[in-house]
């Protein structure tokens, strides 16, 4: 007679652990399996992907391009109008990528490049499954009510993680990069970045907004817990959003334009956040109300 497995709340310290050790080596492999094929894809994940924020055909540095050229129009008809004298340059938010050259100093620099981006690459792609892995582990010890609510844990945090990710990607990222070509402390000083500060911006930018893009899910489960609630979140609106302002400047460029772009949607991600806690609330009330007797 085959012996029954023993319940979860019945299970030791190390046997969690065992249980857990099937799902963390298949995460792992996925990681391993396309990292494994970003590294064949060199070409298109460095040159494409890594190198698109600095391109002038990249979509969001067009748009500065265009962006800069009605700005140079509006310039002049101000000047023309006030006798002011705005800048009225159109190559103002142009990409400065003729201004800059990108270098490698150090001797396994591309080596390490290469590694780096592909293990990037398989950690990002494979997060949606080494959730659902994690769900998986989770699960038995869930209830059923408690499963049905979490159908979609999977799919949200997976959504909020790349909407965060491709934001950082094609806004934040080509933004400092523009800032930092364009900033010049002298004309005498020519601009050479080297590889890894490069990479570090890139990546560094893209995955901050992708994690703070979890802050809605993060208000949801807190809220489930019971540690935070919507009137919690109201009373310090004021104080969230200077935290909120600090945390866009550290990750942003030093200047109002790119400052003002990352503000707004996190500000709006915190008062979703408040809309999440409160229809949270009400649907634990109505759980928590005993039924009618029969």
């Amino acid at each position: 007679m085959k012996k029954k497995d023993p319940e979860p709340s019945e299970m030791t310290f190390f046997e969690h652990i065992d249980a857990l050790r099937p799902h963390l080596v298949r995460g792992v492999m996925a990681i391993g399996v396309i990292g494994l094929v970003a590294f064949f894809c060199k070409s298109f994940i460095i040159d494409t992907v890594l190198f698109g924020p600095q391109s002038p055909d990249f979509p969001t540095n067009r748009m500065l391009t265009w962006v800069g050229a009605q700005w140079a129009h509006i310039a002049e008809w101000i000047n023309g109008v006030l006798g002011t004298s705005f800048d009225s340059n159109p190559e103002t938010f142009r990409i400065a990528n003729d201004r800059f050259s990108i270098i490698n100093t150090s001797l396994s620099g591309q080596f390490n490049l290469h590694m780096k981006t592909s293990l990037v690459t398989g950690i990002a792609l494979a997060m949606p499954y080494a959730l659902w892995e994690f769900w998986r582990f989770v699960r038995p010890a869930l209830t059923p009510k408690e499963i049905d609510g979490t159908h979609w844990f999977v799919f949200c945090v997976s959504l909020c993680f790349f909407s965060g990710l491709l934001f950082g990607y094609y806004v934040m990222a080509p933004l400092s990069i523009n800032f930092f070509a364009n900033y010049q402390a002298s004309a005498a000083i020519t601009n050479m970045f080297d590889i890894s500060d490069y990479l570090s911006t890139v990546i560094v930018v893209s995955l901050a907004c992708a994690f703070m893009f979890e802050l809605p899910l993060l208000i949801y489960f807190l809220t489930r817990m019971g540690l935070v609630s919507a009137t919690f979140l109201r009373k310090y609106r004021r104080h969230a959003f200077v935290v909120l302002l600090v945390v866009a400047a550290i990750i942003t460029p030093p200047d109002i334009f790119s400052l003002v772009l990352v503000i707004l949607p996190l500000y709006g991600l915190y008062e979703l956040s408040i809309k999440l806690a409160s229809r949270t609330e009400r649907n634990r009330s109505h759980e928590d109300q005993p039924e009618p007797a029969e």
